[in-house]
């Protein structure tokens, strides 16, 4: 293992009112370990299949390209039921991609919420499945393309300044909370 990878962009989406259906802000803070270098912010359809498509987007057209050595998302889906393909994000960035969330999901719960009462809910389970198995790295929950267990650790050690949560997570959290709802609020 050398250096950690520590030049990331991480993605999380703005909350949205539970009767709104149509596009929600997602924002990308770009950090070299914990400083925010930069901000990429994009919208997604609320349970839609366009996540993956503009993370994609908003990485590979931005000035930040040559900078992001690793994408983080708080959690696998954006705007409810938008799940991430992370293997074809991994493909076509060429970068790692990390999976990053607190508590481990009830998986039977997204299970049946997807197939049940979702669009296209049976392919998304699909993509949520092939993200792989959630592995506990200290305080976080992980699923990884791209890169071994020991260096998602390293990742994770070297990009969190304060509590367990990646510091371009946590801005991301805070950037799209306060740019939908005049402020910022909770824990990412």
């Amino acid at each position: 293992m050398g250096k950690p990878i520590t030049n990331i962009v991480g993605f999380d989406d703005a909350p949205f009112a539970p009767e709104h259906y149509g596009d929600v802000r997602v924002v990308g803070a770009v950090c070299s370990r914990t400083r925010l270098d930069g901000v990429l912010s994009g919208k997604v359809r609320r349970d839609g299949v366009n996540a993956t498509d503009e993370v994609i987007r908003l990485v590979r057209d931005g000035k930040f390209r040559e900078h992001v050595r690793a994408v983080l998302f708080q959690g696998i889906a954006m705007a409810g039921f938008n799940v991430v393909d992370i293997h074809r994000v991994h493909a076509e960035l060429a970068v790692p991609v990390v999976v990053a969330v607190r508590k481990h999901p009830r998986l039977h719960l997204v299970e049946a919420a997807l197939i049940e009462r979702t669009r296209g809910g049976a392919r998304k389970w699909k993509l949520v499945q092939a993200a792989g198995p959630l592995e506990q790295i200290g305080p976080m929950w992980i699923q990884r393309v791209g890169l071994t267990r020991l260096d998602a650790a390293a990742l994770l050690r070297a990009t969190t300044l304060h509590g367990n949560v990646p510091e371009a997570l946590r801005l991301a959290h805070l950037i799209a909370g306060g740019v939908t709802t005049g402020q910022s609020r909770g824990r990412a």
